[in-house]
């Protein structure tokens, strides 16, 4: 028995590959984009796993310092650092910010670091070049995403910080690299007004009557200092001490300080569940739309192939072919060109991949869902071909 597929594939295999080409980079697309959003929830854990904490205590009602602005006073580790159960107590502060080096801008968060030292919560956990801060000022220790190299000196704010350190894979949940730079210079960055800004709020001060109180002596001097001031930080990474449950220290922390404290599957809900959420939903929604256009192409392809056959598949009901085999010919004829596409796609995206501005992280149970998914589009596009096939009345084999 001749294959309709077999026979069809070798006369036009050109036109066959090339089809298949094209249907691949489809798929190789389809691919890249489940692979940005699996980037996307790897980074936002990386970023939890590189901080060293297991708790995370912020401004009471909120979602802490990688989802929404928090901000604790930062004499508040002392307290904390006291409580039984903790073993570690550092303050941290994220800013995500245009940098600018060398006369281009990119943005990145600007992570500020307490003293400590390697180990410390929020310090970077490895290095690939250069060393860890030593100095309580004017030093950066940069992720290479960033682009910078040691000896590179970047503008942060107000001040150049010279790089004396790399990372690698150190970034936000958006995958902006990260710089690290000593807490009290970060503080500065993110929380000192700049000196326009305290000249016109000393002027708001001063003609305010509210702050000239007979028998308040010094009390204009204290609301200028509190305004002028930055003794806050973002957050508080707790690490806990071994045998307490992170549970029970948490509930300890919120009864006696009155903050906010996140626990590890509390932040990474926060982060994949909500601050990631709404790009996965359009990513989802780009994945469904590749999906029915993928199927409209292959249905599209294997309906022109088969029309072309139509005398051919005549001559087979006329000879006595079981519908059952002719249907069989054509759908693996839409198999192969699916698995050519998946194929092409694969190598693709596997090849892009890593030249992407976001992390594309290509997971194999996302191939082996993505192959059963060509399979299975490519099974339910062919019907149209088939019906179309069943539905050839045998006496064309013989008209003109």
């Amino acid at each position: 028995m001749i294959s309709l597929a077999g026979r069809d594939i070798l006369h036009a295999w050109g036109k066959f590959v090339f089809t298949g080409v094209g249907l691949g980079l489809l798929i190789g697309v389809t691919l890249t984009m489940a692979g940005v959003y699996r980037g996307m929830v790897d980074d936002a854990r990386v970023l939890l796993d590189n901080s060293g904490a297991d708790l995370w205590v912020v401004q009471k009602d909120t979602l802490g310092p990688y989802a929404e602005p928090s901000s604790v006073p930062d004499d508040a580790w002392r307290s904390l650092r006291a409580l039984p159960g903790v073993a570690e107590a550092a303050n941290i502060t994220y800013l995500t910010m245009q940098v600018g080096h060398a006369g281009r801008d990119f943005r990145a968060m600007v992570t500020g670091i307490a003293d400590g030292g390697p180990g410390t919560p929020g310090w970077p956990p490895r290095l690939v070049a250069g060393r860890h801060l030593t100095r309580g000022h004017y030093e950066v220790v940069a992720d290479e995403a960033s682009g910078l190299a040691l000896g590179d000196v970047v503008r942060i704010r107000r001040n150049d910080y010279r790089v004396v350190g790399l990372t690698r894979r150190m970034v936000s949940s958006n995958g902006d690299p990260m710089l690290f730079i000593p807490f009290r210079d970060a503080q500065q960055a993110q929380f000192q007004k700049d000196n326009d800004a305290l000249l016109a709020q000393r002027r708001r001060t001063a003609l305010n009557p509210a702050f000239d109180r007979p028998g308040v002596p010094g009390l204009r001097e204290a609301v200028d200092a509190l305004q002028s001031g930055n003794h806050q930080a973002n957050a508080v990474l707790v690490r806990v001490a071994p045998g307490t449950a992170p549970a029970e220290l948490a509930a300890r922390i919120r009864r006696w300080t009155h903050l906010g404290v996140h626990d590890r599957a509390q932040m990474d809900a926060i982060l994949v569940g909500k601050l990631i959420a709404t790009a996965a939903r359009q990513i989802g929604m780009f994945l469904v739309i590749l999906a029915v256009v993928s199927a409209a192409v292959v249905a599209f392809i294997i309906y022109t192939l088969t029309m072309g056959k139509v005398r051919e598949i005549a001559v087979l009901k006329l000879i006595g072919t079981r519908d059952r085999t002719i249907a069989g010919m054509i759908l693996q004829q839409a198999i192969a060109l699916g698995l050519i596409g998946f194929a092409v796609g694969k190598i693709v995206a596997t090849f892009w991949g890593p030249h992407f501005p976001k992390y594309v992280l290509l997971l194999p149970q996302d191939a082996v869902t993505g192959l059963l998914a060509v399979v299975a589009i490519c099974t339910l596009s062919s019907l149209v071909a088939i019906r179309a096939a069943l539905r050839v009345d045998p006496a064309e084999a013989i008209g003109g």
